[in-house]
C-alpha cells in the first residue's frame, strides 16, 4: 500500500477533522500514519510522535528550522528518510514549501517548485500553476512550470496531450507584462508543450486549456477570487430558493442538479494541490479543510504516488538547466 504521513496538526480544523479524513482514506486501503502530539487519540492509526506545532502565522523558513520536531517537518522528513511515500498537510504552506526544500530538496533541473492545482472547469478539471509558492518569477520559471502542468495533467487527468496555455490580460501574443510576453515566447519555442497562446481569467472556469501557467502570486489571486466567487453564488442561490414557497419548490425540483454542480466545484473534491518539483511527493490541503478533503488530499497523493510524478518530471526537467 502506499505510505502517506498526515500532519495531523495542520489546518484550521486539526487535529479532528484530520483524524476523521485520515480513517477515511486508510479506509480505502492507504497505509495512513500521522504525525501529532503524544497522547492525541488516533481511534486507531499508527501516530508518530512530534513536540511542536508551526503556526499559520509562523514565518515559514524561520519556524521550520526552529521547530524541526514539529508536526509539520517530521511529516516532511519521513518521506526524505523513505518511511512514506508521500506527505500530506493543511498547514502553513509556506512551511511546507520550506521543509520541502530543505528536507527533500529540488529535482536535478528544477529552478522553482510550483504548486498545481486541479481548476473544476466546466469542460473538465484543468490545471493552474504556480498557485503561490513563488511570488515572483522569471520566464524561464514559466516555461518549466508548463512542463510540470504536461506532466501533472497527462498522469493524473489522463489528458492524452495536454494544452497549455499562458495566463495573460489578452490573448494576443504581444499582450501582458515583460514576464508574460518573455514566458509566451520560451512556452511556445518548445516543441514537446503543445502550446495554445494565452488565456485570460475570465475563462478558466469555462476551461481554457488543460494546463494553465502564470507566477505564484497572479496564481494565488486567480485561485482563491474563483474560489470565493463559486462560494458566494452558491450560498445566494441557496438563499434565494429559500425565500419563498415557489423558491422551495423549485429547489427540490433541481436538487440532484444543484448537488452535481456543487460537488464539481467544491475545493474539496480534490482536496488539495501538489507541490511539484521536489524529490518527494508532497500535497498541500486547503488550511480550512473538513474531513472529506483531508480524506481527498491523502487520496491525491496516493494518487500521484502510484503514477509516479515524481520520476515523470525528473525524467522530463533536468533538460531545462541552464536555460
Amino acid at each position: 500500500m502506499t505510505r502517506v504521513a498526515v500532519d495531523a496538526l495542520g489546518g484550521d480544523n486539526a487535529p479532528g477533522e484530520v483524524i476523521v479524513g485520515a480513517r477515511a482514506a486508510a479506509a480505502a486501503g492507504i497505509d495512513v500514519t500521522l504525525f501529532g502530539p503524544r497522547g492525541l487519540d488516533t481511534h486507531g492509526l499508527p501516530l508518530v510522535e512530534t513536540t511542536g506545532e508551526i503556526d499559520m502565522a509562523d514565518k515559514p523558513a524561520e519556524a521550520v528550522r526552529a521547530k524541526p520536531d514539529s508536526s509539520l517537518v517530521a511529516a516532511v522528513r519521513a518521506v526524505a528518510d523513505d518511511e512514506a511515500d508521500a506527505v500530506v498537510s493543511a498547514g502553513n504552506t509556506g512551511a511546507v514549501l520550506a521543509a520541502g526544500l530543505l528536507h527533500l530538496r529540488r529535482l536535478p533541473g528544477v529552478l522553482r517548485p510550483a504548486i498545481a492545482v486541479p481548476i473544476p472547469a466546466r469542460q473538465g478539471p484543468s490545471v493552474l500553476l504556480d498557485a503561490g509558492a513563488n511570488a515572483d518569477a522569471r520566464p524561464e520559471h514559466l516555461l518549466q512550470f508548463a512542463h510540470m502542468g504536461s506532466v501533472f495533467s497527462a498522469e493524473l487527468l489522463d489528458v492524452r496531450r495536454p494544452e497549455v496555455r499562458l495566463l495573460s490580460i489578452g490573448e494576443e501574443e504581444g499582450k501582458g507584462n515583460q514576464l508574460t510576453v518573455e514566458a509566451h515566447r520560451l512556452i511556445r519555442d518548445d516543441e514537446r508543450i503543445n502550446f495554445g497562446g494565452n488565456a485570460e481569467g475570465r475563462d478558466l472556469l469555462r476551461g481554457a486549456a488543460d494546463v494553465v501557467v502564470t507566477d505564484g502570486f497572479t496564481g494565488n489571486i486567480a485561485l482563491k477570487l474563483l474560489e470565493g466567487t463559486i462560494k458566494e453564488l452558491l450560498a445566494e442561490l441557496r438563499e434565494e430558493i429559500r425565500a419563498t414557497a415557489s423558491g422551495k419548490l423549485g429547489g427540490l425540483l433541481i436538487r440532484p442538479t444543484a448537488r452535481r454542480m456543487r460537488k464539481r466545484f467544491d475545493p474539496a473534491t480534490y482536496g488539495g494541490a501538489y507541490l511539484l518539483g521536489l524529490r518527494g511527493l508532497a500535497v498541500i490541503a486547503h488550511g480550512n479543510s473538513g474531513a472529506d478533503a483531508i480524506a481527498n488530499a491523502i487520496k491525491l497523493a496516493a494518487r500521484g504516488v502510484e503514477h509516479g510524478v515524481v520520476d515523470r518530471l525528473a525524467e522530463r526537467l533536468p533538460e531545462r538547466v541552464g536555460v
